[in-house]
């Protein structure tokens, strides 16, 4: 370069200055020693194309200065300058940059329109960053500014906007920051900064990329880069959530593979409490737990028993050598909840009992064997079914098998000649004339009559949650579903997230039940309930039957059962076909 002094007539800003403006910089602080030196620091400037005119690369604040002091004094100053060669602006703006960013940093606005500038001017991040001695996500946090409306940048550089929400815009579509805008200009509304901001982009869940089971390359939605915080996330919760799920169950599903013989996948925000629970290795039945944040993290926890399981298999161990290790423990967890066993034993009982009425000769036969196996003085009482609450009565009452034998009910009350007022058609507490009267009337019945009035008295006082109902429901190779469907009662009565899950999958097949592996369980019953009432998009389906009503009995997963014990009771004496 060439080190001249140029008349300040002759001098002008330019505008690859990186502190190009319309307005005059604030110049209090250098004023004072110009006054009294003078300008000591060479200005950096080039040829402008016009003869013996020159703009200044670097040194705006110097030049304005020395302007100042030969207005108050009436004189013409020149000033020490030093002439780069014409023609290139990007090494005229990289210079500019470099002396300002070596002698004060100026504000991310000013270095992002210089480092465009730069970008325009062909050189690439990777030159920039090597230029000015920065690494390349500054630069890259630099021109992500660029995402923004001029209004937001200018509100920035007014200081209207603080560093972090100024960064989290940057992640912000272009209606987001004009939907911003409004309320930022709102004065009766509150535009949300920081977290709240963060919250409002991501629709509440900002899930990052960093917490993905799955391969992020895999995710068909859309991914936003935080340049500032050196993260990404997923723009769609719910489509990260969905994916999410299918990867926790393919896990799952690998897990068992190998061996495991339970994997428990956690409800979201659920932890996993060790104190509660044992390392137990996987040929002793150890167990793994899938823990799931809200954030989308996944832990898994592999050979771990809960206490209870623990204790009963090291009594059972004992109790197989011949100790004597007392009352036996009682099982950590049923596979359903009391009230769930006494809706299935009523429902089940029910249509059983139906199916009995068409099948006189065999209710005969069981009546015979009533008399056979109990005592000289048979007293035949009615099934009370008791329900456990008053929704489960009302689910009994409704459904059609009930409502069938209480019309087969009314008629054999009317083959009797006995008022339809009487609650049964058996009754416990009557005496030898009452019998003596019933025989006379049976006496002048044909056969088929009594055998219909056998056939009800049997359908009536079969006993509810009983093996007997279990061995007629084989025998007869009952199908509920054509007296029964899944009702509000039947889905609210169920607690077991598995079983539900289970469930999900018979009904809407195992990729949705995968997919919404770890989704509470109150979201997946109503997966099941779009999908048996044909709602919010969900193919309906009318065949569902679910393993709990079925003859044979069949259950999911482990867990006490009173039902499963009575179906395996009498399984051997009722081979399936």
């Amino acid at each position: 370069m060439q080190l001249t002094h140029i008349d300040i007539d002759k001098l002008c800003v330019s505008t690859l200055n990186m502190r190009h403006g319309k307005h005059a910089p604030d110049i209090s602080d250098i004023l004072p020693s110009i006054r009294a030196r003078g300008v000591l620091v060479p200005l950096l400037v080039r040829p402008n194309g016009s003869p013996d005119n020159f703009e200044i690369v670097a040194g705006r604040r110097r030049y304005f200065a020395a302007k100042t002091v030969a207005g108050e004094q009436g004189e013409t100053a020149s000033l020490p300058c030093a002439v780069m060669e014409p023609g290139d602006d990007a090494a005229a703006l990289e210079a500019s940059i470099i002396e300002n960013v070596a002698r004060l940093d100026p504000d991310e606005i000013s270095q992002h329109e210089c480092f465009v500038r730069l970008t325009k001017e062909g050189r690439s991040i990777t030159e920039i960053a090597a230029t000015f001695g920065i690494t390349e996500i500054m630069v890259k946090r630099r021109l992500a500014l660029g995402n923004l409306l001029p209004k937001i940048r200018d509100a920035y550089r007014n200081e209207e906007i603080d560093t972090e929400t100024i960064r989290l815009l940057t992640l912000a579509s272009k209606a987001q920051q004009k939907e911003w805008l409004a309320l930022f200009a709102d004065p009766e509304q509150r535009a949300p900064h920081g977290y709240q901001l963060k919250q409002w982009l991501f629709g509440g869940q900002s899930v990052s990329a960093k917490v993905a089971l799955f391969p992020v390359e895999d995710y068909p939605g859309l991914i936003v880069s935080d340049l500032f915080g050196e993260d990404s996330y997923f723009a769609d919760a719910d489509l990260f959530w969905q994916k999410q799920n299918e990867a926790i169950a393919a896990k799952r599903d690998a897990l068992i593979e190998a061996g495991w013989t339970e994997v428990v996948v956690l409800e979201p925000g659920h932890r996993f409490q060790s104190w509660e629970h044992e390392k137990t290795p996987k040929k002793k039945g150890g167990k793994v737990f899938i823990a799931v944040s809200h954030r989308g993290e996944v832990e898994i926890f592999e050979g771990y028993q809960s206490r209870a399981d623990a204790r009963r298999r090291i009594r059972n161990a004992a109790a197989e050598e011949g100790e004597n290790v007392g009352e036996p423990v009682k099982p950590s967890r049923p596979a359903m909840t009391k009230s769930m066993q006494n809706y299935l034993e009523l429902h089940r009982h029910a249509v059983v009992r139906a199916a009995l009425l068409a099948q006189p000769s065999v209710a005969l036969r069981l009546m015979v064997a009533h008399a056979v196996a109990s005592s000289g003085h048979w007293q035949v009482k009615a099934e009370p079914q008791q329900a456990r609450g008053k929704d489960i009565a009302a689910s009994v009452a409704a459904s059609p098998a009930q409502q069938a034998f209480a019309a087969e009910k009314t008629a054999v009350l009317a083959l009797l000649a006995v008022p339809e007022d009487h609650e049964s058609v058996s009754r416990g507490n009557g005496d030898a004339y009452r019998t003596a009267c019933i025989f006379a009337h049976l006496l002048t019945l044909s056969g088929d009559e009594v055998l219909r009035i056998a056939a009800t008295v049997m359908a009536e006082t079969l006993a509810a949650g009983s093996p007997v109902v279990e061995s007629l429901g084989l025998h007869l190779k009952i199908d509920p579903s054509g007296q029964w469907q899944p009702d509000e009662t039947f889905l609210d009565l169920i607690r077991e997230k598995a079983t539900v899950n289970a469930m999900l999958a018979e009904v809407a097949g195992k990729q949705a039940a995968d997919g919404n592996l770890a989704e509470r369980a109150k979201t997946q019953k109503q997966i099941i309930r779009d999908c048996l009432d044909g709602a919010n998009g969900r193919d309906k389906t009318d065949t569902w039957l679910p393993g709990w009503m079925e003859f044979p009995f069949r259950g999911y997963g482990g867990g006490a059962c009173e039902i499963a014990d009575a179906a395996t009771s009498i399984a051997a004496l009722f081979p399936l076909v």
